[in-house]
């Protein structure tokens, strides 16, 4: 997939993967600071993020609209319904299980996307790219070991963080098809904006309010949106015109990483020699995964 840029750039899309990291890394530093029920901080993550894609994509892409099928528009629908669930069942996890039981889980999403590629037909991954997901998985569950919980209750946060997992694998593999076709504005804009409905939906159906906040909890909403998904999620969004799903996948496994650090920068939060050493295989898991992509 290097070939739509030139070899001179060929670091360009590695780049801006890194700094979708560090943006989605603050998914959970904001959704700390964010006094307010688990479907609302979703729903407002991506209502306000599809309100700066809208705009844009109507001003500038309507071509673009004009050319989509209807194959093309359901994939991309498909795609931000699934963000609903994935956005919705993690956070909500949040809320039953600890946080290293459910980002554990979450980094399943590798595993599957390679499941669902084979049962759809499109080839089993190579060698390197299955050592790569299994090193990806045993650094998630070093990372948490120390924090996990098997409590009884702590299973159907389990079970959501496990949904949440499939649901981000759908979104990600919907997402690649679509921007075979989309500008990144064109398809921000369409998969935020149809995610943005589902979920404000599920809030007025589970009677959540959506107003009343403190001013803490709408700055956090906007650093949810603006930080983790427009330039977080987006970044990503952009880089799969240029690499697989699968690589993508095991990029988002650097936001340990970036929580990490971000939460030592922010809240003196030292992290144990366990979890430096379940990063650094995190890492590893990266580089191998580049290392198959570019082959």
């Amino acid at each position: 997939m290097g070939d739509k840029i030139g070899a001179t750039n060929r670091l360009i899309p590695i780049l801006v993967l890194a700094v979708g990291v560090m943006c989605i890394s603050t998914g959970s530093i904001f959704a700390r600071l964010a006094d307010a029920p688990a479907l609302v901080k979703s729903a407002y993550r991506v209502g306000i993020a599809s309100l700066v894609f809208i705009p844009a994509a109507l001003a500038y892409h309507r071509d673009e609209f004009r050319r989509l099928t209807r194959r093309d528009v359901c994939v991309t629908m498909l795609s931000g319904m699934f963000l609903s669930l994935h956005f919705a069942a993690w956070i909500s996890s949040l809320d039953y299980t600890t946080v290293a039981s459910s980002v554990i889980l979450c980094n399943t999403i590798p595993i599957w996307i390679a499941v669902v590629n084979i049962a759809l037909g499109r080839g089993r991954p190579g060698r390197t790219m299955w050592i790569s997901i299994l090193l990806s998985v045993t650094g998630a569950c070093i990372v948490g070991y120390g924090d996990m919980s098997f409590d009884r209750n702590a299973l159907f946060g389990d079970a959501l963080a496990l949904v949440g997992a499939i649901g981000g694998a759908v979104y990600i593999m919907c997402g690649a098809e679509s921007r075979k076709k989309l500008s990144l504005t064109a398809y921000a804009a369409l998969c935020y904006g149809f995610s943005a409905v589902v979920l404000f939906c599920a809030v007025l159906l589970a009677g959540c309010p959506l107003t009343g906040y403190a001013p803490s909890t709408w700055g956090a909403f906007a650093g949810l949106a603006l930080m983790s998904q427009v330039l977080g999620h987006s970044s990503y969004n952009w880089a799969l015109g240029y690499f697989s799903a699968g690589f993508i996948a095991i990029m988002l496994l650097g936001e340990p990483l970036g929580s990490s650090i971000l939460a030592f920068l922010l809240f003196r939060e030292m992290p144990t020699a366990m979890k430096l050493a379940g990063c650094a295989i995190l890492m590893a898991s990266i580089v191998l995964a580049a290392r198959s992509e570019q082959k």
